[in-house]
């Protein structure tokens, strides 16, 4: 978009956003589409904003009067990124309680109390936690802070990685202008970032792992396997440096398989798992060739 009509990155991509651009004949809101060499791409800054999608019942993994557990389809942000953003999960989640309420109360109901207290990148897929309720966003949001929430992901990084954990301080500039771990004697502004990764299986020219998170800073997963030598396949931001080759993937190779928690009414321990969607599976099965 930057070359193409000379404007700045973001207002690029509010454009994309907003459903203004579209490739050949389909209105493309995804920033991190590809685009084909001969595509035609055409600006209209008429366009209607798109509405929220859909999410189906499929996608709604557990639900009761505090919690709802959904499972999030890559290329969708949990929350808007700026006010041109319209369909995130967290949308398409409200939707989807409001149409239920309106189901049960023969069309009629108030808008639904949805709260966030956690989420997950754009192109990751996985479990993702709302609260329905005050009560129960302050539980949860008490247990992320003290990291007692279990998460699980399964990836797909470059190289041959072994079992390990990363143990480091994350700065948001590294010196480079991305997030990163601190050399030295950290500042005051860099957060400890916890991760244990555990080898699944040997691949051709990568390694499946699952990555356990003990504490939740922002990209931790990508940044501490991309600084071990390990960047995820479909990573485009933490692969600067990396001398092995680039193996192909329609997105970054990142899911949230297992999400638990103490249910904030129950006081009992929850927890839901979910396996890797179509196009990680086809990656996989692709480098176990």
């Amino acid at each position: 978009m930057r070359g193409l009509f000379g404007v700045s990155w973001g207002k690029g991509r509010g454009w994309i956003e907003s459903g203004k651009v579209r490739v050949g004949d389909r209105v493309v809101t995804d920033v991190t589409a590809r685009v084909a060499a001969g595509d035609a791409i055409a600006l209209d800054e008429r366009a209607p904003r798109p509405r929220a999608g859909e999410l189906s019942d499929a996608d709604v993994v557990f639900v009761d009067a505090q919690v709802l557990v959904v499972n999030k389809a890559p290329g969708l942000s949990t929350v808007p990124y700026d006010d041109t953003e319209v369909d995130t999960l967290e949308a398409r989640a409200r939707a989807w309680l409001e149409r239920r309420g309106k189901a049960g109360r023969g069309g009629k109901g108030p808008r639904p109390s949805l709260g966030v207290v956690h989420r997950i990148d754009k192109e990751t897929s996985g479990l993702v936690v709302f609260t329905r309720t005050w009560l129960a966003k302050q539980a949860l949001a008490a247990q992320f802070r003290a990291h007692t929430v279990h998460r699980r992901y399964l990836a797909l990084v470059h190289g041959d990685a072994r079992t390990r954990t990363f143990r480091s301080m994350l700065l948001e500039d590294r010196g480079d202008g991305l997030r990163g771990s601190a050399r030295g004697t950290p500042p005051a502004s860099a957060r400890e970032a916890v991760t244990h990764v555990e080898r699944l299986e040997g691949l051709e020219g990568a390694t499946l792992v699952a990555c356990r998170l003990e504490t939740g800073r922002t990209h931790q997963i990508r940044i501490h396997l991309s600084e071990a030598g390990h960047p995820l396949l479909g990573e485009r931001v933490y692969v600067r440096g990396f001398a092995g080759p680039v193996l192909p993937a329609p997105r970054l190779m990142l899911h949230a398989a297992e999400l638990g928690f103490v249910h904030p009414s129950t006081e009992r321990e929850v927890r839901f798992e979910r396996p890797m969607p179509e196009d990680m599976a086809e990656v996989l099965a692709r480098l176990r060739g």
